[in-house]
Parts: structure tokens; C-alpha cells; sequence
């Protein structure tokens, strides 16, 4: 069983470590010239700042050159947000497939957008004017679809692989028809993962089994005069059959010199476009992280427990089939990497070779998948560049600049937006970060009206907890809690708590106690099974001695708990707050304050007696 315990915040601190794969010993680099420039247009908050509903899990997600947002969902729907100055706006809403959507695709003009599914369909969309345009009826099951053309050709170039042979057609958009204008063969089996190289006019594909192709969208003819190799020997395009994995993801740099392959062994690979060499290789396999974990390195260490339930959620995404593939992607000046770990978001500078920032570190209860990254001027309706020469890296932030990034998460059905800047907390908990545009599913809707009939007349609202040190008065919410005070106040009636230690101690943050085992592994609820969180908009951890529920992940309840001895805003949403000390804080202090060892147990018991609840 996962331990259970009450998450410490983290700040992520903005400074550079030695990452995963630590570069080859030699000349040591010089730095990145204008780096804190480059990042000053990246996203840097810790937490996202908003999320906004889709009506099932989000699968894709891309962002438009013509300040767009498209995501799409496994029911086959897709949305259009406009990039506002500040956030984003939902602009419209289609059912484009019956089924799931298979692949999404954004040209490099940003003026164009399609979907394909098993349907045998490809919808094709006007993004500026966020309505359909075309649809196209194929003879075949699609099975990756990209854009090949460049701004200003007169032709709207697709390219549509068969996912049951190796054909690729190219069809143009603008003309409506369902023939394709050119047809050919550039793998042995289908292709799998595909991606238009616009500076180069190259198109990149890989096939089921991991092989690598160059080819003209024109004439389906490996490009001799825009690359430095002519046989694939004298590169490294062949890493990916030689590790005996396959593609899951292919990224190319705005620049065209780089592209990056995301495998499913958990490396991310960066090449060089022209001379098909490998530039990085990040390790991010789950043994690694362990590694880091037991490392000394801050930047990169969990909670023990937050750390565990992060790496049950890795396996299960292994288990799971149609799960979104992890993608990594490139800032505009194609100096940092960017992709989603179970740590969080990565900021990797290539240059140096470290990472620079990890975002969302603290949301411990996502698992981000596929990104996709903002980088516009609000004025020009370009995207910006940052000029090198004479750039000021002590200049404010340009405050026309709103860099965003967008992702999806395991099993969620919302989209995330990190900036550069922290959610804000609102009075009213209804109007927090967490938009709630669609109505929620029938099942959560008649679990609220359920929770909404419980009686909660007979429930205690105070109980006494007798502890080696002293005496601690509780006040408890049984009208806000019914659930967690039930199952609380019974446990204390049957003396379930009695001699039970304070098992986790931690100066600055709380004491935890509620485990029958000592050591955070143990407790279960009165059901004899978890039990859901019960989040009230009026209780919330914005001052010390507030008593707060114990989990190791959403709806995890069962009898461990906590007393705060500083405010801990970071748990809100995350811990059921049901109850408050009123007497005794100098008691809950006194625990506080007693030695610990590494693992942060008392090296001297601190037990509860026994608990005095009122008769109700």
C-alpha cells in the first residue's frame, strides 16, 4: 500500500543542475549568450494557472502561428481558443469525428488545420474563421496526416500515410477533391509518426519498426542537394531500430537544424537535421528517476510517498493502451528543450546541457502528457523574435509577451496553461483556476446530490485528543465534511487512535499521526475502504493548527490525518480541511518542535492516549 501523508510545497528554484544524461567530459562550455532573454519569454510559474473542460479525456493539442489554440478529445470533439493578451477565450466548438480523433494537424502559416480518425474521414478547417472547409472521404484507414507546403504556395499541401500499407497520398486542400494529386511508397511498412521540415521543404516520417526517412513533398525523392549525407550509414537516423524501439513523437526546431524524437524506451533524442547526428540523448526511464531520487539533488527529489504514487501512476500509463504519447518540443530560438516527466515539465538548455526550470513540480495529482508552446506578440500578430544583438537581459519582462504553454494530462479530462504567472486565489472557491465550462459528467452530478442528503445532525462538531504532551480541543465541520467527520469521529469512538504515535513530524509545515503501522502505510476508513475528498469553498489551509485529511492521491482517504502549524495554501483542493484546533495550539507547537531523524519519525513517541468525544 502507498504511504499517505500531507504534501510539503516546493518552489522550484530557477537555477541550473547536471541533468540525466550529464554531457562528455572536455572543454567545459562557454553559456548560453542572452539566456536569461531567451527565457524571459518562456513560461516560469510552478503551478499552472488555469485549466479549462473538455466532455472527454484530451488526446491532442496544437497551437496556431495565427494565435490559436485547437484541442481535441477522445469523443472526437475538437475546440478553438483565441489567444487573448492575457489567457486564452473559447471561440468555437465542432464534433469532428464520431470516434476518436487519431491525428491533428496545424500548417506553418497557422492558417489551416485537420483531423483525422479511423472513420476514414480528414476535416479540414479555417482557423482564422474557425470553421470547416473541407472534407475529405479516403479509401483507406489514415494513419499519421501533416502539411507540406510553405507560406505563400499556391497549393495546400496534406500528407496522408495509409495506417495498413506504405503509401503516403498528398491531396490539396483548397481544391475539395477526394483524389489525391501525387501517391507513393517511401517505407516498407505504414507510417507511423510524420513531420514537414518548412525551412528544409523536407518531410521527416518514421515507420512502425523506427526507421527514418527524408523525402520532397513534391517529388517523394530523398532531398541529395538540402542535406550532408547520402547514405543513412553515415548517420545515426538508424538509433531508433538499434535500441529496438519506434517513434512515439517527432518535433522539428522553428530554425529547421534540429528535430526531436520522443520513443517509448522514455529517451528523448535530438538530431541534427543536415547531417542526421545525434545532438542529446535524454534518459528519462523510470530507473533513472529513481536514481535521482535517492541523489542529493533538490531539484530533483519528491516526497517519499509523492514520489511512490508518481511512479504507480508511470506504470499504470504503461498498462493503458490509447494513451496520449509524450512529445518534446523546441522554444522559438531552438536553445531549450521542453518536455512533460513524472517530475514535471522540463526547461532543458541544449547549449549547456542543463536544466534551467521545471513547471508543475507541485501538481502531484497530474501526469502532463503532450505540450505545445505560445510564444506570440499580442501587437504584431507574429511570432516574436528576440534579437541577440544588443538585447538587455537586466530589461523587465515585455509585458505584450503572454508565452503559454499548453498540455493534457493522463486521464483528464482538461487542458492545462502554465505562464508566467501563479494562480491567483480567489475569495470564492467556484471561480478558482479549475474553469468548469462543461457540465459535469451525470455520474459526478448524482455523487454531489447524494452527498448533499447526508445527515449530518448526529455527527459530534468538536472532539479532545489526550497526547503525551497534552490536550488538543478540535472543532470539526460536519455540515461542510459529513463524510470525513464521520468517519473520523467513529474511529475516535472506538478507540482506533488510542496509542497511536505522531509518526511524521516536520518543523514549519505539521504533524501527522492516524497510522496503526508507525510509519504512513497504514489506516484504513470506517468502510473499510478510501473514501472521496470533501473540498469546501469557506475551509480552506490559510492558517495554521487546521486539521486536514491525509491521502496519496485524489479520493485516497482512509484514517490517517494532520495538523498544520503554518498556513499551507498549496493543499488546498488536494487535502479535505474538517476541522480547527481552538485550545491546545501550544501543544500542537510542543509536538512541532521534537527531534526527528531523516525520515522525519520522533525519536521519542508522541502518542495519543485516548480521544473525548461529545455525546451527540
Amino acid at each position: 500500500m502507498q504511504q499517505k501523508f500531507a504534501t510539503k510545497s516546493e518552489v522550484t528554484p530557477e537555477r541550473q543542475e547536471r541533468i540525466i544524461i550529464p554531457a562528455p567530459r572536455g572543454r567545459p562550455k562557454r553559456p548560453l549568450q542572452f539566456e536569461q532573454a531567451f527565457l524571459d519569454s518562456l513560461p516560469s510559474a510552478n503551478m499552472y494557472e488555469k485549466s479549462y473542460m473538455h466532455r472527454d479525456v484530451v488526446t491532442h493539442l496544437a497551437v496556431s502561428a495565427a494565435d490559436f489554440f485547437i484541442t481535441g478529445s477522445m469523443d472526437g470533439h475538437l475546440k478553438f481558443w483565441k489567444k487573448m493578451a492575457v489567457g486564452i477565450e473559447f471561440a468555437k466548438h465542432f464534433r469532428s469525428h464520431l470516434g476518436p480523433i487519431e491525428g491533428l494537424a496545424v500548417s506553418g502559416d497557422g492558417l489551416l488545420c485537420c483531423t483525422i480518425s479511423s472513420d476514414r474521414s480528414v476535416k479540414i478547417y479555417d482557423v482564422v474563421n474557425y470553421d470547416m472547409m473541407v472534407m475529405i472521404r479516403l479509401p483507406f484507414t489514415p494513419g499519421a496526416a501533416e502539411w507540406v507546403y510553405k507560406q505563400g504556395d499556391v497549393k495546400a499541401k496534406l500528407a496522408i500515410s495509409d495506417s495498413n500499407s506504405p503509401s503516403v497520398h498528398i491531396y490539396d486542400a483548397r481544391a475539395g477533391s477526394n483524389e489525391p494529386i501525387l501517391s507513393g511508397e517511401i517505407h516498407l511498412g505504414p507510417i507511423k509518426t510524420m513531420k514537414y521540415n518548412h525551412v528544409f521543404d523536407t518531410v521527416i516520417t518514421a515507420d512502425g519498426k523506427g526507421v527514418l526517412e527524408y523525402w520532397c513533398p513534391t517529388t517523394l525523392k530523398f532531398p541529395e542537394d538540402r542535406v550532408n549525407f547520402r547514405l543513412k550509414s553515415d548517420t545515426n537516423l538508424f538509433e531508433i531500430v538499434k535500441c529496438k524501439t519506434t517513434v512515439s513523437s517527432l518535433e522539428v526546431s522553428a530554425d529547421g537544424k534540429q528535430f526531436v524524437i520522443t520513443s517509448p524506451d522514455r529517451r528523448i533524442r535530438v538530431f541534427w537535421f543536415k547531417t542526421g547526428k545525434l545532438r542529446r540523448v535524454y534518459d528519462e526511464s523510470l530507473e533513472v528517476a529513481q536514481d535521482l531520487q535517492r541523489s542529493d539533488a533538490p531539484l530533483y527529489r519528491l516526497e517519499a510517498i509523492d514520489f511512490g504514487r508518481r511512479m504507480a501512476v508511470e506504470k499504470e500509463i504503461e498498462k493503458t493502451e490509447n494513451v496520449p504519447q509524450p512529445n518534446a518540443i523546441f522554444d522559438e530560438s531552438a536553445n531549450f528543450l521542453i518536455y512533460a516527466t513524472l517530475l514535471g515539465i522540463k526547461i532543458v538548455n541544449l547549449h549547456t546541457n542543463k536544466v534551467v526550470r521545471i513547471l508543475g513540480k507541485v501538481e502531484n495529482n497530474d501526469r502532463f502528457l503532450r505540450i505545445a508552446l505560445y510564444q506570440g506578440d499580442k501587437n504584431s500578430k507574429k511570432i516574436r523574435k528576440i534579437s541577440a544583438a544588443g538585447a538587455n537581459v537586466n530589461d523587465s519582462k515585455d509585458p505584450l509577451i503572454d508565452p503559454t504553454l499548453l498540455c493534457c494530462a493522463f486521464k483528464k479530462h482538461r487542458i492545462y496553461l502554465f505562464s508566467q504567472r501563479e494562480p491567483e486565489e480567489p475569495e470564492d472557491a467556484t471561480k478558482g483556476r479549475d474553469v468548469f465550462n462543461e457540465k459535469p459528467p451525470p455520474d459526478e452530478l448524482l455523487a454531489v446530490s447524494d452527498l448533499g442528503k447526508s445527515v449530518t445532525t448526529s455527527l459530534p462538531d468538536n472532539v479532545i485528543l489526550h497526547t503525551t504532551l497534552g490536550d488538543i480541543h478540535m472543532r470539526l465541520y460536519p455540515e461542510e465534511c459529513p463524510k470525513t467527520v464521520e468517519n473520523f469521529t467513529t474511529h475516535c469512538r472506538n478507540g482506533y487512535y488510542d496509542n497511536l504515535i505522531f509518526h511524521r513530524v516536520i518543523k514549519g509545515f505539521m504533524i501527522q499521526t492516524g497510522d496503526p503501522l508507525g510509519d504512513g502505510t497504514g489506516g484504513q476508513s470506517i468502510w473499510g475502504r478510501e473514501f472521496e475528498d470533501e473540498f469546501h469553498k469557506s475551509l480552506r489551509h490559510d492558517r495554521p493548527f487546521t486539521l486536514s485529511m491525509a491521502n496519496a492521491g485524489p479520493n485516497t482517504n482512509g484514517s490517517q490525518f494532520f495538523v498544520t502549524t503554518v498556513a499551507t495554501p498549496w493543499l488546498d483542493n488536494k487535502h479535505t480541511v474538517f476541522g480547527r484546533v481552538v485550545k491546545g495550539m501550544d501543544v500542537v507547537q510542543a509536538i512541532e518542535k521534537v527531534k526527528t531523524d531523516k525520515m522525519d519519525k520522533p525519536y521519542q513517541d508522541v502518542k495519543i492516549l485516548n480521544v473525548t468525544v461529545p455525546k451527540s
